[in-house]
Protein backbone atom coordinates (compact mmCIF):
# COMPACT_ATOMS: atom_id res chain seq x y z
CA UNK A 1 0.00 0.00 0.00
CA UNK A 2 1.29 3.72 -0.76
CA UNK A 3 1.46 6.50 1.24
CA UNK A 4 0.40 9.99 0.71
CA UNK A 5 2.66 11.98 -0.84
CA UNK A 6 4.67 14.53 0.51
CA UNK A 7 3.96 18.27 0.96
CA UNK A 8 4.88 19.55 -2.44
CA UNK A 9 7.30 22.37 -1.39
CA UNK A 10 9.52 19.84 -0.70
CA UNK A 11 9.88 19.39 -4.26
CA UNK A 12 11.15 23.02 -5.08
CA UNK A 13 14.14 23.27 -3.00
CA UNK A 14 17.17 23.10 -5.03
CA UNK A 15 19.92 20.14 -5.74
CA UNK A 16 22.92 23.14 -4.83
CA UNK A 17 21.81 23.29 -1.75
CA UNK A 18 22.12 19.60 -0.82
CA UNK A 19 25.08 19.76 -2.74
CA UNK A 20 26.87 22.87 -0.66
CA UNK A 21 25.86 20.71 2.84
CA UNK A 22 27.12 17.69 2.17
CA UNK A 23 30.72 18.72 0.89
CA UNK A 24 31.47 19.09 4.61
CA UNK A 25 32.31 15.32 4.48
CA UNK A 26 34.59 15.45 1.90
CA UNK A 27 38.54 14.54 3.47
CA UNK A 28 40.88 17.54 3.10
CA UNK A 29 37.95 20.33 1.80
CA UNK A 30 38.70 24.02 2.29
CA UNK A 31 34.80 25.46 3.13
CA UNK A 32 34.82 29.04 2.22
CA UNK A 33 30.91 28.53 1.10
CA UNK A 34 29.36 28.64 5.29
CA UNK A 35 28.54 31.46 7.32
CA UNK A 36 30.14 30.07 10.92
CA UNK A 37 31.80 32.00 13.17
CA UNK A 38 35.27 30.79 14.61
CA UNK A 39 35.18 28.22 17.39
CA UNK A 40 38.03 30.02 19.05
CA UNK A 41 36.03 33.04 19.48
CA UNK A 42 34.00 31.63 21.90
CA UNK A 43 34.37 32.30 26.13
CA UNK A 44 33.88 28.88 26.88
CA UNK A 45 35.19 29.83 30.19
CA UNK A 46 32.57 32.16 30.82
CA UNK A 47 29.46 29.82 29.55
CA UNK A 48 30.90 27.44 31.29
CA UNK A 49 30.40 29.75 34.58
CA UNK A 50 27.16 30.91 33.74
CA UNK A 51 25.47 27.89 33.15
CA UNK A 52 26.89 26.36 36.42
CA UNK A 53 25.46 29.75 37.84
CA UNK A 54 22.56 29.39 36.07
CA UNK A 55 21.94 25.74 37.24
CA UNK A 56 22.53 26.67 40.54
CA UNK A 57 21.27 29.86 41.37
CA UNK A 58 18.11 30.51 38.88
CA UNK A 59 17.30 26.49 38.63
CA UNK A 60 13.84 27.20 37.72
CA UNK A 61 14.38 29.64 34.78
CA UNK A 62 16.96 27.12 33.36
CA UNK A 63 14.93 23.64 33.87
CA UNK A 64 11.15 24.41 33.90
CA UNK A 65 9.10 25.66 30.64
CA UNK A 66 9.85 29.38 31.19
CA UNK A 67 6.79 31.98 29.28
CA UNK A 68 6.26 31.55 25.31
CA UNK A 69 7.48 34.99 25.51
CA UNK A 70 11.06 34.52 26.99
CA UNK A 71 12.39 35.03 30.54
CA UNK A 72 10.86 38.53 31.53
CA UNK A 73 14.70 39.60 33.01
CA UNK A 74 15.69 38.57 29.17
CA UNK A 75 12.91 40.29 27.35
CA UNK A 76 13.99 43.44 29.98
CA UNK A 77 17.56 43.14 29.00
CA UNK A 78 17.01 43.40 25.15
CA UNK A 79 14.31 46.41 25.64
CA UNK A 80 16.95 48.02 27.82
CA UNK A 81 19.79 47.70 25.31
CA UNK A 82 18.26 48.65 22.35
CA UNK A 83 15.69 51.50 23.39
CA UNK A 84 17.31 55.27 22.46
CA UNK A 85 16.65 58.63 21.76
CA UNK A 86 13.17 58.54 20.73
CA UNK A 87 12.41 54.59 20.75
CA UNK A 88 11.53 53.84 23.93
CA UNK A 89 10.83 49.89 24.07
CA UNK A 90 9.58 47.36 26.86
CA UNK A 91 9.25 43.69 27.24
CA UNK A 92 6.14 43.80 24.80
CA UNK A 93 7.97 44.95 22.42
CA UNK A 94 10.71 42.18 22.78
CA UNK A 95 10.03 37.72 21.88
CA UNK A 96 13.12 35.87 22.39
CA UNK A 97 13.49 33.25 19.94
CA UNK A 98 15.36 30.04 19.12
CA UNK A 99 17.77 31.77 17.16
CA UNK A 100 17.35 34.15 14.03
CA UNK A 101 15.79 31.33 11.91
CA UNK A 102 13.21 31.09 13.96
CA UNK A 103 12.25 34.46 13.96
CA UNK A 104 12.02 33.91 9.98
CA UNK A 105 9.96 31.34 10.05
CA UNK A 106 7.34 32.63 12.40
CA UNK A 107 7.31 36.11 10.55
CA UNK A 108 6.30 33.43 7.24
CA UNK A 109 3.75 31.94 9.82
CA UNK A 110 2.15 35.01 10.65
CA UNK A 111 1.97 36.84 7.52
CA UNK A 112 2.46 35.06 4.54
CA UNK A 113 -0.59 32.70 2.66
CA UNK A 114 0.29 30.87 -0.78
CA UNK A 115 0.91 34.12 -3.36
CA UNK A 116 1.00 36.65 -0.61
CA UNK A 117 4.07 39.56 -2.35
CA UNK A 118 6.86 39.73 -0.20
CA UNK A 119 9.66 42.36 -1.49
CA UNK A 120 13.25 40.96 -0.71
CA UNK A 121 16.61 42.35 -0.95
CA UNK A 122 18.26 41.07 -3.48
CA UNK A 123 20.59 38.90 -4.00
CA UNK A 124 18.77 37.23 -0.21
CA UNK A 125 19.73 35.47 2.50
CA UNK A 126 19.16 31.74 1.48
CA UNK A 127 17.87 31.09 5.01
CA UNK A 128 14.90 33.14 4.87
CA UNK A 129 13.84 31.46 1.41
CA UNK A 130 13.95 28.29 2.79
CA UNK A 131 11.99 29.67 5.85
CA UNK A 132 9.48 31.26 3.83
CA UNK A 133 9.19 28.46 1.07
CA UNK A 134 6.60 26.59 2.33
CA UNK A 135 4.03 29.36 2.20
CA UNK A 136 4.55 29.82 -1.44
CA UNK A 137 5.28 33.63 -1.72
CA UNK A 138 5.98 35.81 -4.25
CA UNK A 139 9.14 37.32 -4.39
CA UNK A 140 9.80 41.13 -5.69
CA UNK A 141 13.50 41.21 -5.72
CA UNK A 142 15.17 44.59 -4.26
CA UNK A 143 18.31 45.46 -5.90
CA UNK A 144 19.37 48.48 -3.17
CA UNK A 145 22.25 49.11 -6.50
CA UNK A 146 20.31 50.05 -9.30
CA UNK A 147 19.67 54.02 -9.97
CA UNK A 148 16.22 53.40 -10.80
CA UNK A 149 14.97 51.63 -7.42
CA UNK A 150 11.74 52.91 -6.01
CA UNK A 151 10.96 51.54 -2.40
CA UNK A 152 7.55 52.96 -2.21
CA UNK A 153 6.77 50.97 -5.35
CA UNK A 154 8.65 47.51 -4.04
CA UNK A 155 6.80 47.81 -1.36
CA UNK A 156 3.70 48.45 -1.91
CA UNK A 157 1.14 45.59 -1.61
CA UNK A 158 3.40 43.27 -0.05
CA UNK A 159 3.10 41.79 3.77
CA UNK A 160 6.90 42.86 4.09
CA UNK A 161 10.17 43.49 2.94
CA UNK A 162 13.04 42.04 4.09
CA UNK A 163 16.18 43.60 3.92
CA UNK A 164 19.57 42.69 6.28
CA UNK A 165 20.88 46.10 5.88
CA UNK A 166 24.58 45.93 7.54
CA UNK A 167 26.81 43.34 5.53
CA UNK A 168 24.03 41.22 3.71
CA UNK A 169 24.08 37.47 3.48
CA UNK A 170 25.71 37.19 0.90
CA UNK A 171 26.88 40.74 -0.65
CA UNK A 172 28.36 42.10 2.43
CA UNK A 173 26.96 45.74 1.71
CA UNK A 174 26.19 48.34 3.64
CA UNK A 175 23.24 49.93 3.00
CA UNK A 176 23.70 53.66 3.46
CA UNK A 177 21.30 56.08 5.54
CA UNK A 178 19.63 57.32 3.18
CA UNK A 179 18.74 54.16 1.74
CA UNK A 180 17.93 52.91 5.12
CA UNK A 181 15.22 56.03 5.48
CA UNK A 182 13.52 55.79 2.20
CA UNK A 183 12.62 51.90 2.91
CA UNK A 184 11.52 53.23 6.52
CA UNK A 185 9.34 55.90 4.57
CA UNK A 186 8.11 53.30 2.24
CA UNK A 187 6.98 50.99 4.95
CA UNK A 188 4.75 53.85 6.23
CA UNK A 189 3.35 55.02 3.27
CA UNK A 190 2.70 51.40 1.84
CA UNK A 191 1.37 49.72 5.21
CA UNK A 192 4.30 47.22 4.48
CA UNK A 193 6.15 45.96 7.73
CA UNK A 194 10.06 46.32 7.16
CA UNK A 195 12.13 43.42 8.39
CA UNK A 196 15.78 44.40 9.40
CA UNK A 197 17.60 41.28 9.70
CA UNK A 198 20.80 42.43 11.84
CA UNK A 199 22.85 39.60 12.65
CA UNK A 200 26.16 41.02 11.72
CA UNK A 201 25.81 44.39 12.79
CA UNK A 202 28.13 44.20 15.31
CA UNK A 203 30.99 43.35 13.19
CA UNK A 204 31.91 46.24 11.80
CA UNK A 205 35.53 46.66 10.81
CA UNK A 206 36.25 49.88 8.75
CA UNK A 207 34.31 53.29 9.97
CA UNK A 208 31.16 54.14 11.89
CA UNK A 209 28.25 52.27 12.64
CA UNK A 210 25.13 53.56 11.01
CA UNK A 211 21.61 53.72 12.76
CA UNK A 212 19.64 50.71 12.74
CA UNK A 213 16.31 51.17 11.12
CA UNK A 214 14.09 50.63 14.24
CA UNK A 215 15.75 53.47 15.54
CA UNK A 216 15.16 55.75 12.02
CA UNK A 217 11.34 54.64 12.47
CA UNK A 218 10.59 55.90 16.23
CA UNK A 219 8.30 58.31 16.08
CA UNK A 220 6.94 58.88 19.80
CA UNK A 221 9.17 58.80 23.07
CA UNK A 222 6.29 58.75 25.48
CA UNK A 223 4.80 55.31 24.56
CA UNK A 224 6.01 52.14 23.73
CA UNK A 225 7.27 51.62 20.09
CA UNK A 226 4.64 50.90 17.69
CA UNK A 227 6.85 51.16 13.77
CA UNK A 228 6.29 48.99 10.90
CA UNK A 229 9.82 47.65 11.92
CA UNK A 230 10.70 44.49 12.68
CA UNK A 231 13.93 43.73 13.80
CA UNK A 232 15.82 40.25 14.66
CA UNK A 233 19.01 39.64 16.20
CA UNK A 234 21.05 37.24 18.15
CA UNK A 235 24.17 36.16 20.21
CA UNK A 236 24.91 33.31 17.42
CA UNK A 237 27.86 36.04 16.24
CA UNK A 238 29.05 37.74 19.16
CA UNK A 239 29.05 34.94 21.69
CA UNK A 240 28.04 31.22 20.67
CA UNK A 241 25.68 29.76 17.94
CA UNK A 242 24.45 26.81 20.09
CA UNK A 243 23.13 28.84 22.69
CA UNK A 244 20.09 29.62 19.89
CA UNK A 245 19.45 32.15 21.67
CA UNK A 246 17.89 35.31 19.33
CA UNK A 247 15.11 38.06 19.17
CA UNK A 248 12.57 40.13 17.82
CA UNK A 249 11.96 43.80 18.20
CA UNK A 250 8.33 44.96 17.25
CA UNK A 251 5.65 46.33 17.80
CA UNK A 252 3.16 44.69 20.87
CA UNK A 253 0.85 43.63 18.34
CA UNK A 254 3.32 41.80 15.86
CA UNK A 255 5.03 40.41 19.09
CA UNK A 256 1.29 38.91 20.13
CA UNK A 257 0.83 37.29 17.17
CA UNK A 258 3.87 35.61 16.94
CA UNK A 259 3.52 34.40 20.46
CA UNK A 260 0.76 32.07 19.29
CA UNK A 261 2.65 31.56 16.19
CA UNK A 262 5.77 30.03 18.87
CA UNK A 263 3.30 28.11 20.67
CA UNK A 264 2.54 25.79 18.09
CA UNK A 265 6.21 25.39 17.03
CA UNK A 266 8.94 24.73 19.89
CA UNK A 267 6.32 26.74 22.67
CA UNK A 268 9.57 28.03 24.17
CA UNK A 269 13.07 28.88 23.53
CA UNK A 270 15.58 26.72 26.10
CA UNK A 271 15.18 27.94 29.58
CA UNK A 272 19.06 27.56 30.52
CA UNK A 273 19.98 29.11 27.15
CA UNK A 274 18.31 31.94 28.20
CA UNK A 275 19.55 32.37 31.37
CA UNK A 276 23.16 32.22 29.99
CA UNK A 277 22.14 34.66 27.52
CA UNK A 278 20.58 37.51 30.28
CA UNK A 279 23.74 36.82 32.71
CA UNK A 280 25.99 37.18 29.22
CA UNK A 281 24.50 40.34 28.23
CA UNK A 282 23.93 41.87 32.03
CA UNK A 283 27.64 41.60 32.80
CA UNK A 284 28.96 42.92 29.57
CA UNK A 285 30.29 39.63 27.97
CA UNK A 286 29.53 40.52 24.78
CA UNK A 287 31.06 43.74 24.68
CA UNK A 288 34.06 41.73 27.02
CA UNK A 289 34.77 39.30 23.52
CA UNK A 290 34.57 41.85 20.74
CA UNK A 291 37.38 43.60 20.08
CA UNK A 292 39.07 40.26 20.03
CA UNK A 293 36.74 38.69 16.95
CA UNK A 294 36.57 42.16 15.12
CA UNK A 295 40.84 41.79 15.27
CA UNK A 296 40.44 37.99 14.10
CA UNK A 297 37.63 38.84 11.34
CA UNK A 298 39.13 42.39 10.56
CA UNK A 299 42.83 39.88 9.45
CA UNK A 300 41.32 37.33 8.23
CA UNK A 301 39.09 39.72 5.43
CA UNK A 302 42.26 40.86 4.58
CA UNK A 303 44.00 38.00 3.96
CA UNK A 304 41.19 36.51 1.73
CA UNK A 305 41.11 39.96 -0.33
CA UNK A 306 44.74 39.59 -0.79
CA UNK A 307 44.62 36.16 -2.08
CA UNK A 308 41.57 36.89 -4.62
CA UNK A 309 43.86 39.48 -5.89
CA UNK A 310 46.91 37.27 -6.41
CA UNK A 311 44.66 34.33 -8.09
CA UNK A 312 41.38 35.93 -8.62
CA UNK A 313 42.08 39.17 -9.88
CA UNK A 314 41.05 38.53 -13.50
CA UNK A 315 38.23 36.47 -13.16
CA UNK A 316 35.79 38.03 -10.66
CA UNK A 317 34.83 41.53 -9.34
CA UNK A 318 34.40 42.36 -5.61
CA UNK A 319 34.57 45.42 -3.28
CA UNK A 320 36.20 44.49 0.22
CA UNK A 321 33.23 44.45 2.89
CA UNK A 322 33.91 47.37 5.69
CA UNK A 323 32.42 44.26 8.19
CA UNK A 324 30.72 40.91 8.23
CA UNK A 325 31.50 37.56 7.16
CA UNK A 326 31.48 37.78 3.45
CA UNK A 327 32.70 39.14 0.20
CA UNK A 328 30.08 38.89 -3.00
CA UNK A 329 32.53 38.29 -6.32
CA UNK A 330 30.96 38.33 -9.76
CA UNK A 331 32.17 36.65 -12.85
CA UNK A 332 33.68 38.68 -15.62
CA UNK A 333 32.97 35.94 -17.95
CA UNK A 334 30.14 35.17 -19.12
CA UNK A 335 30.30 31.76 -19.60
CA UNK A 336 31.54 31.46 -15.86
CA UNK A 337 28.30 29.47 -14.57
CA UNK A 338 29.04 29.13 -11.12
CA UNK A 339 26.65 26.51 -10.05
CA UNK A 340 28.90 24.25 -12.30
CA UNK A 341 31.83 26.10 -10.43
CA UNK A 342 30.91 24.73 -6.89
CA UNK A 343 30.93 21.20 -8.30
CA UNK A 344 34.15 22.06 -10.10
CA UNK A 345 35.46 23.62 -7.03
CA UNK A 346 34.61 20.19 -4.90
CA UNK A 347 36.72 18.49 -7.47
CA UNK A 348 39.43 20.94 -6.44
CA UNK A 349 39.16 20.91 -2.33
CA UNK A 350 37.12 23.69 -2.18
CA UNK A 351 34.10 24.99 -1.52
CA UNK A 352 31.88 28.07 -2.35
CA UNK A 353 28.06 28.91 -2.66
CA UNK A 354 26.87 30.16 -6.32
CA UNK A 355 24.74 32.90 -6.63
CA UNK A 356 21.22 30.91 -7.96
CA UNK A 357 20.75 30.07 -3.89
CA UNK A 358 20.48 33.77 -3.22
CA UNK A 359 18.47 34.84 -6.01
CA UNK A 360 14.83 34.95 -4.91
CA UNK A 361 14.00 34.23 -8.74
CA UNK A 362 17.10 31.70 -9.10
CA UNK A 363 18.03 33.08 -12.11
CA UNK A 364 21.74 34.92 -11.20
CA UNK A 365 24.58 32.00 -11.88
CA UNK A 366 27.10 34.77 -12.23
CA UNK A 367 28.63 34.98 -8.30
CA UNK A 368 29.67 33.42 -5.46
CA UNK A 369 29.94 34.16 -2.02
CA UNK A 370 33.00 33.85 -0.18
CA UNK A 371 33.06 33.19 3.64
CA UNK A 372 36.53 34.63 5.55
CA UNK A 373 35.61 34.15 9.00
CA UNK A 374 35.90 30.43 9.50
CA UNK A 375 39.37 29.89 8.05
CA UNK A 376 42.44 30.45 9.37
CA UNK A 377 44.86 32.78 6.85
CA UNK A 378 46.92 29.99 5.44
CA UNK A 379 43.80 28.01 4.43
CA UNK A 380 41.67 31.09 2.62
CA UNK A 381 45.37 31.64 1.02
CA UNK A 382 45.18 27.82 -0.15
CA UNK A 383 41.20 28.27 -0.79
CA UNK A 384 41.26 30.81 -3.28
CA UNK A 385 44.63 28.94 -5.14
CA UNK A 386 42.04 26.06 -5.77
CA UNK A 387 39.61 28.17 -6.61
CA UNK A 388 41.36 29.83 -9.30
CA UNK A 389 42.08 26.15 -10.63
CA UNK A 390 38.18 25.46 -10.39
CA UNK A 391 37.77 28.68 -12.31
CA UNK A 392 40.20 27.95 -15.24
CA UNK A 393 38.78 24.21 -15.68
CA UNK A 394 35.44 25.28 -15.77
CA UNK A 395 36.09 27.43 -18.34
CA UNK A 396 37.99 25.09 -19.91
CA UNK A 397 34.48 22.59 -20.24
CA UNK A 398 32.54 25.78 -21.42
CA UNK A 399 34.39 26.89 -24.24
Amino acid sequence: MSHPAFANWLSETNDVTRTFLAAGQIPGLINLGGGLPDPETWPVKDITALANRAMTEHTTDALAYPPIEGLPALRDEIARRFSATGLNLTRDNVLIVSGGMQALDLIGKVFLDPGDAVAAQSPAYLGALDAWRPRSPVYRPMVFEQDDFDPINALTGAKFAYTVPNFSNPTGRLVPLAQRQALVDAARASGAFLVEDDPYGTLHYDGEPLPRMLDLSAQDADRPYDGPVIYLGTLSKGLAPGLRVGWMIAAPEVIAAMVTAKQGSDMCTAGLSQRIACDALAMGLTETVLPGILSLYRARRDGLCAAMKTHLDGAFDWQVPTGGMFVWATARDPRLDTDTLLRTGLDHGVCVSPSSVFDPVNRNRSAIRINFTLNHAEDLAEGVRRLAQAVEATLAKAA
